[in-house]
């Protein structure tokens, strides 16, 4: 083989041989990226568990906090019906003609004031209170209407009376209370005031 073909057939293999090199270095190239994207998404995957996994953590702190504070919501909200009705009872017999006449009627009604204190003592305790509202504005959060009263001596939207105490647990509403609110008196009604 003359000398020239030799030195082309050489000069062919180490192009060749080069170009195997480059090859193999792009997949070595190729491998590595792979690899370092397998471990970005591994590692991003990894943070979303993690914060996930500390969502889930709150969540759980968060209803066992609630489930502490709130878990005698229905109990409390059951028990403010014996506290109206030994209200009710105590109006009733201060208003019955023939139970006025008992002597022993103070005595039975200063029992049932104990009684309505330790009540309201043991609500208090736990955090149940009463929501004021005479001469409060109307708010639709904590009241509910059941009446609009004339009255100029309020301003419109002005609770005026009380008809059910209303309570709270904490700072969540156990009853709204019920109550009747100023309105302005209609000029229909002031005209015929004074007409008569």
């Amino acid at each position: 083989m003359p000398e020239n073909d030799k030195k082309k057939l050489d000069e062919t293999q180490d192009t060749n041989q080069v170009s195997e090199e480059n090859v193999k270095d792009s997949k070595q190239d190729l491998k590595d990226k792979s690899i370092e994207e397998k471990l970005k998404e591994t590692e991003d995957k990894l943070l979303r568990s993690l914060a996930e996994i500390e969502n889930q953590r709150r969540r759980f702190e968060k209803e066992i906090k609630d489930a502490f504070e709130f878990g005698s919501f229905n109990f409390a909200k059951e028990s403010l019906a014996i506290l109206d009705n030994l209200q009710r009872a105590k109006e009733a017999i201060k208003n019955d003609i023939t139970l006025k006449e008992n002597k022993d009627l103070d005595k039975f009604l200063e029992n049932i004031s104990i009684i309505e204190k330790n009540l309201v003592s043991i609500f208090e305790k736990n955090n149940i209170k009463k929501i004021e509202v005479k001469g409060k504005v109307f708010d639709p959060n904590l009241h509910q209407a059941m009446a609009e009263i004339e009255d100029n001596n309020f301003k419109p939207g002005d609770v005026v009376q009380e008809i059910q105490p209303g309570y709270m647990l904490g700072e969540r509403l156990l009853r709204p209370a019920l109550v009747g609110v100023a309105k302005k008196k209609d000029s229909k009604n002031e005209e015929k005031e004074e007409k008569k």
